[in-house]
This record gives structure tokens, sequence and C-alpha cells, in this order.
């Protein structure tokens, strides 16, 4: 099955345009594989949005996905571009019914209580994500693609911790009320870092998992180690700025980043 032209060119620069992290990483990506990663982000991130701007769509688009999973009829761009996608690689389905679960949590508004539930949460919509990126790649087996779902988790853990001001505006918070009660309940700048220690760790375990992962893949491993190495890069940008001492977003200077990513491929090499 072929992709239209005007698909691809809307997944090549959704991916410039809203995840720079991951556009970089792609750089290192295998020519032949490299517009496929775009179609299968741009169906990731085209759902998730739907769902965090409230869109009108997002329920039915949402449902698409989750009868294409379940092998019945579904028609939407993302159903359609998935039919594209399964026809050239063993992508999981079932990881595709879980990320339409989280997306359902967020729909619901609901909150995660315990650490089980956060991490239920992270991978339903990531954990999912690295599922179907190992599948892509080529995961072996088992070991690769548990990995891979590691990895994708270690990546939502952040994201959470990274946008945890931005989120409080929105009336969202990700992490586990029983945590966040264990740590005194506030995520007041400045009165946060025994809680962000602790889940930094969390993530930082999570890395260790996926990362560990990264050479069993048969391609995109000079890709993924990128990706993973530039997303932990921001754990250490929050540690180096206080732990959360000031409100805002951590965010890692691109030589930093790029530095980052340059040692994790060659060693990857």
């Amino acid at each position: 099955m072929t992709t239209d032209v005007a698909l691809l060119d809307e997944a090549r620069s959704t991916t410039r345009r809203v995840a720079r992290t991951f556009s970089l990483a792609c750089r290192f990506l295998p020519r032949g594989i490299r517009d496929d990663v775009y179609l299968l982000y741009l169906v990731f991130r085209t759902l998730d949005d739907l769902v965090d701007f409230r869109s009108e769509e997002a329920s039915e688009r949402v449902r698409a996905v989750e009868l294409w999973a379940a092998g019945a009829p579904a028609s939407s761009q993302e159903s359609e571009l998935l039919e594209i996608l399964v026809s050239r690689h063993p992508l999981p389905r079932q990881a595709f019914a879980d990320f339409c679960a989280g997306m359902r949590f967020d729909l619901e508004g609901r909150s995660n209580v315990t650490e089980a539930d956060l991490d239920l949460y992270c991978y339903r919509v990531a954990g999912t994500v690295g599922l179907a990126m190992a599948a892509l790649l080529g995961a072996p087996d088992e070991d690769a693609a548990m990995a891979a779902k590691a990895l994708g988790m270690a990546m939502q853990r952040t994201n959470i911790l990274r946008d945890i001001d931005e989120d409080l505006v929105e009336g969202r918070v990700y992490l586990a009320a029983d945590t966040l009660e264990r740590f005194g309940g506030s995520l007041a700048p400045g009165s946060r870092a025994p809680l962000m220690r602790d889940q930094i760790a969390r993530a930082d375990a999570l890395y260790v998992e996926g990362i560990a992962g990264i050479g069993m893949l048969p391609s995109g491993r000079r890709a993924v180690s990128a990706a993973a190495a530039m997303y932990r890069e921001i754990l250490r940008q929050i540690e180096r700025e206080g732990y959360g001492a000031r409100a805002g977003r951590a965010v890692v200077p691109s030589r930093r980043k790029i530095a980052a990513a340059a040692r994790h491929v060659a060693l990857a090499r």
C-alpha cells in the first residue's frame, strides 16, 4: 500500500514542528524506515493533541483506532495510516488499544492515585509507543519489546516532571496522589525537591532498563540512543536547576542536548 504524498509531508512537518528532540533523533534513522516512523508519530501525536485540546472529534477518532486495533472496519486518517503501516510492519494491535485506553483516561479527566496507577498510565500513553516503534524497527523478541516499553515509560515520566507547572495551569496533575501526600502534598516551587528526587530516580531506573535493550534492535539503534540521551538530559537539567526551585519548564540548551546525543550515538555505533 502506498502513502499519500500530502500525508507524508504532514507527518514530516508535524514531527519537525512539535517534537524537536524526536526530530533530531530521527535523523539517525535509516532512510528506508524514517518516513514510516514519521507516519507512526503522526498517528500518536494527532490523537494526543485532539484529546489534550478537548476537540469535539477526539472521542470519535480514538474510537476509530480502537476499532482498528480490534480488527474491525474503521475510517479515519489514523486508522488508514495504521493500515498502511501494518502492511509493511508487524505492528502490535493490542498496543494501540492500550494507547486508546490512555486517551480515554485523559478524556475522562481521571487521576493517578498510586505509583502503580502512574506506571499504567505511562505504559498506555508512551510505553505503547515504544512497543510500536520496536516492531517497526524489527525488534526480534519479547526482551527487546519490553525494553522499548520501559524506555517509552521513562520518557513519559520525564515529560510529566518537565511539565508540572504547565499542567497545573491547565488543572492537571499526573503524579500519583499517594506520592504527593507522602512528600507533603505541595507542588509549589521551592518545596518539591524531595518529591522530584524520588520521581527522577524512578524515571532513571526505567531509562536503565530501556537503554539496555537498544543493542537488541536490528535497526535504528543510533536514533533510539540519541532520543534516550536527549530526553534523559531533561532530568539532569531539572537537577541543575534545583529540583523545581523555580516555576517553569526545564529546557536543555541545544548544545548540551546534541553533546549528550553524540556520546550515546558513538556508544551505539
